[in-house]
């Protein structure tokens, strides 16, 4: 197998993804979910990996989601211990807004940001839900979720049109990252009617 043609990837990181397959991509997504940012890395990884080998793609989606969710959790525990003077620094007066959203829509909070893939940022919302203690059970069911279904539909798409897929989302991303957000928003709302009305209707 050749290593693999991925944008800012250095050479030595796609030769060990291309030897090491799934185990690569839980390594290069931990790394970029913590530590390091790789934009559209790992995208490039999934659809790659997934069109060579359409068998695999599960297992290329379950270790892509969960080395993820890895790089995460370290985050989110780093800022726990001590990442609120850092984000109040980095979110500047949006700080506050920023806690009040987080402390009602904990889930959201992470499920939005680890579904759309780049330029949207994700880390500051890592951060968010750390320095402002989301439940960790609720941070890690939003990460799995998101990453499981952005990479899923990378995946599929990739088995489909291959590299093609990685120029759209390259080319659009900030279109497909307003439009996903947007979506969200409308069924959060039509949630929270049909909630609230079922509610009136059957009062406790």
């Amino acid at each position: 197998m050749k290593p693999l043609p991925t944008p800012h990837l250095p050479a030595w990181l796609a030769k060990f993804v291309a030897a090491m397959g799934g185990g690569g991509l839980f390594a290069v997504t931990l790394l970029d979910s913590f530590i390091l940012s790789f934009p559209f890395v790992t995208d490039a990884l999934v659809i790659e990996l997934s069109g060579e080998h359409p068998a695999r793609m599960p297992y290329y989606v379950a270790m892509s989601a969960l080395g993820s969710l890895a790089g995460s959790v370290l985050l989110f525990l780093l800022a726990r211990k001590g990442g609120e003077a850092y984000f109040h620094r980095h979110a500047g007066r949006g700080a506050l807004k920023a806690k009040r959203w987080v402390q009602r829509h904990a889930f959201l909070s992470i499920f939005i940001p680890a579904l759309l893939p780049p330029p949207f940022q994700y880390k500051i919302f890592v951060l968010a839900e750390g320095v402002f203690e989301a439940p960790l059970r609720t941070f890690v069911l939003g990460v799995l979720l998101g990453r499981g279904i952005r990479y899923f539909a990378e995946a599929i798409f990739g088995i489909k049109y291959g590299q093609q897929t990685l120029v759209f989302l390259m080319a659009h991303g900030i279109a497909f990252a307003i439009g996903a957000v947007a979506a969200m928003v409308v069924l959060w709302i039509v949630a929270r009617f049909l909630f609230r009305e079922a509610n009136e209707a059957n009062p406790s």
